[in-house]
């Protein structure tokens, strides 16, 4: 009898070189992925931080530059491992066949699959703490919590993984990402509290706007960043890892059908 791809997910240690294989891979290129992955939320932080700010004074009680700051956190750590999971990971399932390769060996889809989300996650780990690095450093944030957003990071990063694995695991080419990013990444980090609060939205649109994983991971870090214990934080964490667990469910499931027919 055929096993149902749908079932719960089987994982091992066996992931564990899996991981360590996509580490050794990247490390090559290390100061450049990281540069790469620094660039674009710096450039919105300082360029809508100081261009923005001088037209509005506070937002929240903070400067405009400060509100944004967390913001920035949390979208680099979207962003990197959002990027992670679609281009490399679709480039090592279906372009390179570096995943045939590697099933050869002893190593079971299911340990792949968790291998390439927890890979994005801590290459999300890594963007993050850049960008906090640099948010701190400019006195941008309230160092009281910081380290506490760290593991926030990696949460986040798993979360996004999850969700892009879900697309990796559809997609039929490069093209079909795009779909993904216009149709959900851009939208929700427009209105997930990166760039402005919320709570400015229309009631209709900001019952959704709760809903979103990034809305979530904003309403954790940002308090943290000002110094601040967020609100209703078991709530939000709830979400978080609810979205990151179905979504690893879902995303393994697919890969399942497509890769072991």
């Amino acid at each position: 009898m055929t096993p149902t791809p749908w079932r719960l997910p089987v994982l091992s240690p066996r992931f564990l070189p899996v991981w360590r294989r996509n580490f050794l891979v990247w490390r090559k290129l290390a100061l450049p992925s990281i540069l790469g992955n620094l660039a674009d939320p710096v450039i919105y932080l300082f360029g809508l931080g100081f261009g923005i700010g001088m037209l509005v004074p506070e937002v929240g009680g903070v400067s405009y530059i400060t509100f944004l700051a967390a913001g920035m956190v949390c979208y680099s750590t979207m962003n990197a491992a959002t990027f992670e999971v679609l281009y490399s990971s679709f480039s090592r399932m279906h372009v390179q066949r570096t995943w045939d390769a590697i099933l050869n060996a002893p190593v079971a889809l299911d340990d792949v699959v968790f291998a390439e989300l927890v890979w994005a996650a801590s290459k999300a780990l890594l963007s993050g703490a850049a960008i906090l690095l640099v948010v701190t450093l400019f006195g941008f944030v309230e160092p009281r919590y910081v380290l506490w957003v760290l593991p926030l990071i990696f949460l986040v990063g798993l979360v996004f993984g999850a969700l892009g694995l879900v697309v990796t695991a559809l997609a039929p080419s490069y093209d079909f990402f795009m779909y993904y990013f216009t149709l959900f990444i851009t939208p929700m980090m427009l209105v997930s509290g990166v760039f402005f609060p919320a709570e400015q939205l229309p009631e209709a649109l900001r019952a959704v706007t709760g809903l979103l994983p990034l809305a979530h991971a904003v309403q954790i870090g940002r308090p943290l960043l000002l110094g601040q214990m967020p609100q209703d934080v078991g709530l939000h964490l709830g979400a978080l890892l609810a979205y990151g667990a179905v979504a690893f469910w879902l995303a393994l499931a697919l890969m399942r059908r497509r890769l072991l027919k």
